[in-house]
């Protein structure tokens, strides 16, 4: 069984390398055996693949475009750094007022909300009756001290379903802070 199991994955990736002409003129060949009705491996393995990289790609995009804001907006910041080892599935991007200026599209994934509601609004809309005061008091106080930090925050999404959000704060500058970069995800 071992064996066919492997030759059937083998024969799945050579069918998989074919463009249409090849395949064309194989396919008669491929009609599947009534003794051994087995799934299609290799595909499970390649979505499994492609699932991976499509997540890695828009994590590059996102990298991305928050290098473009670094480089429009002159920040001394090593962007690469920021992000190195870091897992996030959202990034909220502020102004120094807190408000938002741009988020990526884990955000209406995380949250619900779209990105264009959550323009020109503080993160703190997110938060309600079940989010700590004080731990709303420490944010608010490191983000003063201008220092990166991390916090976890009860915060609530648009169906006002709630869900614990670690935050990863950075302060971006040039000569001064002038942005924040927050990397979020559900705990």
């Amino acid at each position: 069984m071992k064996k066919n199991l492997a030759s059937m994955m083998c024969l799945d990736l050579f069918i998989a390398s074919q463009d249409q002409e090849e395949y064309a003129a194989i396919k008669d060949l491929l009609a599947p055996s009534k003794s051994l009705q087995l799934p299609i491996i290799s595909f499970d393995l390649y979505m499994d693949y492609f699932s991976t990289e499509m997540i890695n790609l828009g994590i590059k995009n996102d990298i991305d475009i928050v290098k473009n804001f670094a480089t429009k907006l002159q920040w001394t910041n090593n962007v690469d750094e920021i992000f190195k080892d870091e897992v996030f599935e959202t990034i909220v991007l502020t102004n120094n007022k807190q408000e938002i200026i741009w988020v990526n599209d884990g955000f209406k994934k995380m949250t619900g909300f779209s990105k264009n509601f959550a323009l020109k609004k503080t993160p703190s809309f997110l938060q309600g009756e079940g989010t700590c005061k004080e731990t709303s008091t420490r944010i608010r106080e490191k983000i003063r001290a201008k220092k990166p930090f991390k916090e976890v925050v009860l915060n609530y999404k648009k169906d006002k379903t709630p869900y614990k959000c670690e935050i990863k704060i950075f302060p971006l500058s040039y000569k001064n802070t002038t942005h924040y970069i927050a990397l979020e995800r559900a705990v």
